[in-house]
């Protein structure tokens, strides 16, 4: 009997060309396994694909729901995003990955787990960190970055599957980088290479079209939170995954969620990259309208912090951490009253607000309104001022003595 060894599959060049590498270069028995977080057509003739190639078994894993509930949702109550615009959309789906792959790995008492993911981006630091902490025991190949590992290209890796055999559906064509989920897609490569070009969004675009080719006519939608958590569109309740669909049905109509940014990655380089969060973009930027209404000014000041904390923990492939469970144990106490509803119109890239109103709102006419009420009087402003501007006045009034 061989040792066995897990490969993340995608489907892709790179890793169907792993599976006879893995067999020629370390005599495995190779398991695929593909994680469905969302994938949709990407996942079409894959068993097949990965057995002709040399895989004994082929798993796929249908993670969607635990993916939005324990991953997403999460970092949406945190408002998480890194540098001001990326969403973490492939970040956030990086750990539940790792989780399933080495829950497969105990399962089939496999050895090893081998990823494709490059010398030069994040995901062999968010896959390998998960593997460490979940499972210290195993070997981790990165095929990329092993010294057996001969293949530069494309094409070196096309003539290899050939050489092998291996009848292939790609082309040696230059084509983006891609990565799919439920929550977005990304796009590098190409144009996007150098940050001086437009991008070509007729050719990149999948998820949606550009605000200019948005309709001319804006769409309202209601949403319904509890307790931080999405659970209705338009009146109509849904699970979490059910929720972020439609809403990439509505963001994707209406030119939602497109974003064009240069980014540090966790290697030291910056790279570029175009994404489309057209579902993520609405539900995020919904419950933060909701929010607004809800937590008193300290906390929710924190929360920004804490939010942006986790984004960056997120980001750089620590989910399974102490540090992640507090931030996150944070987060989620202040969800406790965020219950309500929230209306916008979705109008050429544009997420306008139309109402929020919730049992739990802070927000008090009486108070807020110009009317002097029992609650607030204009004049208690004074004491107010005069104690919360002291240590300026008393500075300036320092300095102005040691001018005289």
């Amino acid at each position: 009997m061989k040792d066995k060894v897990i490969l993340a599959y995608s489907g892709g060049l790179d890793t169907t060309a792993i599976i006879p590498w893995l067999k020629e270069n370390y005599d495995y028995e190779v398991i695929c396994v593909c994680i469905d977080c969302g994938q949709e057509s990407e996942l079409d003739g894959l068993e097949e694909r990965a057995k002709a190639s040399g895989a004994s078994k082929l798993y796929i894993e249908d993670v969607v729901d635990e993916f939005c509930d324990e991953y997403i949702v999460p970092c949406v109550q945190g408002y998480s995003v890194y540098e001001n615009k990326y969403l973490l959309g492939t970040s956030m789906a990086r750990p539940v990955i790792a989780k399933r792959l080495v829950e497969i790995a105990r399962k089939e008492n496999a050895v090893a787990i081998c990823h494709g993911a490059t010398g030069k981006g994040n995901d062999q630091i968010r896959f390998e960190l998960g593997f460490k902490a979940l499972a210290p025991d195993l070997k981790i190949i990165a095929a990329w970055r092993d010294d057996k590992w001969t293949m530069d290209s494309r094409e070196s890796e096309i003539k290899y599957c050939e050489d092998h055999g291996i009848k292939l559906p790609f082309s040696a064509d230059s084509s983006y980088s891609r990565d799919r989920n439920l929550w977005h897609i990304s796009h590098e490569g190409l144009e996007l290479e150098d940050p001086a070009n437009e991008p070509n969004y007729k050719h990149l675009l999948v998820l949606g079209v550009t605000p200019e080719e948005a309709p001319d006519e804006g769409e309202y939608v209601t949403m319904t939170f509890e307790k931080g958590v999405p659970k209705s569109i338009n009146g109509k309740e849904m699970k979490v995954s059910d929720i972020i669909r439609e809403l990439n049905r509505l963001g994707g109509k209406h030119g939602i969620g497109i974003i064009d940014i240069v980014e540090n990655r966790v290697v030291g380089m910056k790279s570029r990259g175009v994404y489309e969060t057209p579902g993520g973009t609405i539900l995020m930027e919904a419950h933060q309208q909701l929010e607004e209404l809800i937590l008193d000014r300290d906390t929710y000041a924190l929360k920004k912090d804490m939010g942006s904390k986790l984004a960056q923990i997120v980001y750089e492939g620590k989910w399974f951490t102490p540090l992640r469970e507090a931030v996150q144990a944070f987060i989620e106490s202040t969800q406790r009253y965020v219950t309500g509803e929230v209306k916008f119109k979705l109008y050429k890239g544009n997420i306008i607000k139309a109402g929020t109103k919730s049992p739990y709102s802070l927000y008090d006419e009486d108070i807020a309104s110009f009317t002097t009420g029992d609650l607030y009087d204009h004049k208690d402003a004074s004491g107010f001022i005069n104690l919360f501007g002291l240590s300026s006045k008393v500075r300036a009034m320092k300095l102005q003595s040691l001018e005289k």
